[in-house]
C-alpha cells in the first residue's frame, strides 16, 4: 500500500505545524520523518494515522482518500515510544489482543500470536507480564501487537528513544529485517540521523513543518540541497566557512590564499554567485604532502581507530576526521588536503513542499 500526501497542511491557532507537504511514500518502502524538536514530523505522523486531521490537502492510502476516515478503519499498526502495554495481561494475550477486538477465533489468533512472537524472539516471554519485561522485551512486545493484525502501514513514533544506545541499535536491526521480511509500508519518525541513515529506504528531512529534503540516505548525506541539510545530516558536524563564488573562483573571507581544488566543489544547486558558503565534511579532509592550506591542531579528541581534531586555519576553525596513524599533537601544523567540497548559497534556502510526485 502506497501512501500519498499532496498539499497538506496542519495548523493549530496561530501555529503552521505542517506547511503544504505532497509527498509519495511507496508500496513496501521504509521512510523515515527526521528533523528537529517542532519540525512537524510527528504531527505529519499523527495526520497519516488518523489521530489528527489535516487542515488542507488530502492524504490517500492508494487512490482511497483518508483524510477524514476513523484511526480504526484504517488497517494501520501503531508503534509509539510508550510502549503502552496492558499490564494485568500476559504477553500473549497482549499481542492476542488486537485479534481479540476483531473477533478471530481464539484458537487462530492464539496461533497468530505465537507465530509473531516467534518471529520477534518472545516465545520464552509469552506467560510473562509486562512488569517482568526489560524495556526491549516490552518494545518486542508492542510491535508484535502492531503486527499481528496485518496492517498494510506500520506506523512508528519514536520507538527506541526510552532504550539505552545497544539496544535502540539491536532493535533497529530487527524492526529493518522484520520490516524487509513483511514488505509492509512503514513510516518512521525519529530525530536520531544515525538511526534514519541506517534503516531507510528514503528519508524526509523536515524544519518549520516544510520539507528541506526527500532523498535516500546517501544521496542526502552526498547531495544536500541545502545548508540545513548539510548541517544535520553528520558527525561530527560539517564545517561552514564563508566564502564568494564567481561561477569559476572560490575565494575563502580572511583566506585568500586557500588553493582550493575546484574540480571536487559540489554546487547545491545552479546559479550561485556572489556570497556563498563553503562545507567541507570532516571525514572528507586528510593530511597532504600539499593541501589546499596549512591548519594548526587545537585540541585532540580519540575515538578508537579514529581521531577528532579541531583546527585553526587562519581565521577559520575547522573539524578534521581522521585515522589515527599518527601521534598527533596540540600545536603541530598539517598540510589539508580535501576529497569533496559542498557550496551553498549564502543564506540558507528554507526548502520547498513538493518532493518525491
Amino acid at each position: 500500500m502506497n501512501i500519498r500526501l499532496e498539499h497538506v497542511s496542519k495548523h493549530f491557532k496561530n501555529t503552521v505545524a505542517v506547511d503544504d507537504l505532497s509527498v509519495v511514500i511507496e508500496e513496501g518502502m521504509l521512510i523515515c520523518l527526521l528533523g528537529p524538536s517542532g519540525c512537524g514530523k510527528s504531527t505529519t505522523l499523527s495526520m497519516v494515522a488518523g489521530l489528527e486531521p489535516p487542515t488542507q490537502g488530502e492524504i490517500y492510502f492508494g487512490d482511497r482518500p483518508m483524510a477524514h476516515i476513523p484511526v480504526e478503519d484504517r488497517d494501520i499498526g501503531m508503534v509509539f515510544q510508550n510502549y503502552a502495554l496492558y499490564p494485568h495481561m500476559t504477553v500473549l494475550e497482549n499481542i492476542m489482543f488486537p485479534l481479540k477486538m476483531r473477533r478471530v477465533p481464539r484458537a487462530q489468533r492464539r496461533q497468530r500470536a505465537e507465530e509473531m512472537g516467534e518471529m520477534l524472539q518472545l516465545t520464552e516471554l509469552l506467560r510473562r507480564k509486562p512488569g517482568q519485561l526489560s524495556g526491549g522485551q516490552q518494545q518486542r512486545v508492542a510491535i508484535a501487537r502492531a503486527l499481528v493484525k496485518e496492517p498494510q502501514i506500520l506506523l512508528l513514533d519514536e520507538p527506541f528513544s526510552n532504550l539505552d544506545a545497544r539496544l535502540r541499535i539491536e532493535l533497529r536491526e530487527d524492526i529493518r529485517a522484520l520490516q524487509k521480511k513483511l514488505g509492509i509500508t512503514t513510516v518512521f519518525v525519529t530525530h536520531d540521523q544515525e538511526e534514519a541513515m541506517s534503516i531507510s529506504d528514503r528519508i524526509l528531512l523536515m524544519r518549520d513543518g516544510r520539507v528541506q529534503q526527500y532523498a535516500t540516505p546517501e544521496e542526502m548525506y552526498r547531495r544536500p540541497t541545502n545548508q540545513f541539510t548539510a548541517g544535520f545530516l553528520g558527525n561530527p558536524p560539517i564545517n561552514f566557512v564563508p566564502c564568494t563564488y564567481d561561477g569559476e573562483i572560490v575565494t575563502v573571507e580572511g583566506a585568500p590564499d586557500w588553493r582550493l581544488p575546484l574540480d571536487r566543489l559540489r554546487p547545491c544547486r545552479e546559479g550561485i554567485a556572489g556570497k556563498a558558503v563553503l562545507g567541507i565534511r570532516p571525514e572528507d579532509l586528510y593530511v597532504a604532502e600539499r593541501g589546499f592550506c596549512t591548519a594548526a591542531i587545537t585540541a585532540i579528541q580519540p575515538l578508537g581507530k579514529e581521531v577528532y581534531l579541531k583546527l585553526a586555519a587562519g581565521p577559520h576553525q575547522l573539524t578534521a576526521c581522521l585515522s589515527w596513524d599518527h601521534d598527533y599533537r596540540v600545536g603541530e601544523e598539517l598540510p589539508l588536503a580535501v576529497k569533496q567540497l559542498h557550496l551553498f548559497p549564502a543564506r540558507p534556502e528554507e526548502g520547498g513542499g513538493a518532493h518525491g510526485l
